[in-house]
């Protein structure tokens, strides 16, 4: 017997809905692959008795009630798509909340988002912090994204990068800030983390002095006399 992968696809939904049916008998809870399984089966058998999509669409959704399923499958099997075929073609069934029975679902469940508070979101606290002015010398606008070294941005943003090495801005990660044509805004930096930032923050604090000793020395020979 050969199959086509269609009816290979059909034999593995009977399979596990198969064994959804008797763990359901056996009283057991079912868990969100075998509602599934469950509701592809209906409706497949729906199609395959020559019904009509309406038909098809409402066997699935009656195929599992919500009782019969785990805590937190509800909010899981949020829909279920299955491709059918009818008597007039080939069609897809999208069962949006299959187990909607006029109740709401958990806005707590599994997956749930909750979003709290800004306000109480600290970031960078305990940071070495500076403020410096930036304005831009550029004819297009210019963002800096949040973790990017600030003493090595664009040569067209013009302020102090000596005071900036080592600093990042003060703002979320993945944020921004952005600077029009001729824009001049003043933004608070923070202390880069981590062993490279604490690195290059010590190199840069030592050689600062050498630096500056040496631009102030004369050439080696500048004021020497000539020799005979």
């Amino acid at each position: 017997m050969r199959l086509i992968p269609w009816e290979e696809e059909r034999l593995q939904i009977f399979a596990a809905a198969e064994l959804a049916r008797r763990r359901r008998v056996a009283g057991v809870a079912l868990n969100h692959p075998e509602a599934v399984a469950l509701i592809c089966d209906a409706m497949l058998e729906a199609a395959r008795a020559g019904g009509t999509y309406a038909e098809a669409e409402a066997a699935g959704r009656a195929a599992v009630e919500p009782e019969q399923v785990m805590p937190g499958v509800r909010e899981l099997l949020d829909e279920v798509r299955l491709e059918v075929l009818l008597g007039d073609g080939t069609r897809v069934i999208a069962l949006v909340d299959p187990l909607d029975r006029g109740q709401p679902a958990d806005p707590f469940g599994p997956g749930a988002l909750v979003v709290g508070d800004p306000a109480d979101v600290v970031i960078n606290a305990g940071r070495e912090a500076i403020e410096v002015e930036v304005t831009s010398t550029s004819r297009r606008r210019i963002r800096v994204s949040s973790h990017f070294p600030f003493h090595r941005l664009n040569r067209r943003l013009v302020f102090d990068r000596e005071a900036a090495r080592g600093f990042r801005l003060d703002v979320p990660a993945g944020a921004y800030v952005g600077w029009e044509p001729g824009e001049t805004r003043t933004v608070r930096l923070v202390r880069m983390a981590g062993r490279l930032g604490r690195a290059r923050a010590a190199a840069h604090a030592a050689a600062a002095p050498a630096a500056a000793h040496a631009a102030a020395a004369p050439a080696a020979g500048a004021n020497s006399e000539p020799r005979p």
